[in-house]
């Protein structure tokens, strides 16, 4: 007899840079397998290193895998928040276009799609999701 899963809501944890570490990779493979079974993923959550995930100048080798743009691609086609924490992406230079106005820089860096947060986003998905999974 089979045994019926029944659909999880998640919430993903990135806490590694988009390159460098494996870690952001796991997570959007992770991200992929549990989509593909079902289950559906509210937010994922870029804090520490895993802020520059949200960088929108980033621009991987033509042979290398853009992960900044498959984040992109997922959030859109599955309706998933992609949230920077505001403060860790301030200290690393990614920028909303709000943040440079008020801190009357010339340009934002923020890759589309992306946006801020503070830790309170995180802090609700861990009340309101079934799952928060680090990576």
């Amino acid at each position: 007899m089979s045994q019926q899963s029944i659909p999880l809501t998640y919430t993903l944890l990135v806490t590694g840079p988009a390159y460098g570490t494996q870690s952001a990779r796991n997570a959007y493979l992770f991200a992929q397998s549990a989509l593909k079974k079902g289950h559906s993923i509210k937010r994922i959550f870029f804090y520490q290193e895993g802020v520059l995930n949200g960088s929108g100048l980033t621009v991987p080798a033509n042979d290398e895998f853009d992960l900044v743009k498959a984040w992109q691609t997922m959030a859109k086609k599955h309706q998933i928040r992609l949230e920077t924490c505001v403060a860790a992406a301030l200290r690393r230079g990614i920028i909303s276009q709000s943040e440079a106005e008020q801190h009357q820089l010339p340009v934002s860096s923020l890759a589309m799609d992306f946006s801020q947060a503070g830790l309170g986003a995180l802090a609700e998905a861990l009340l309101t999701e079934d799952r928060v999974v680090q990576f």
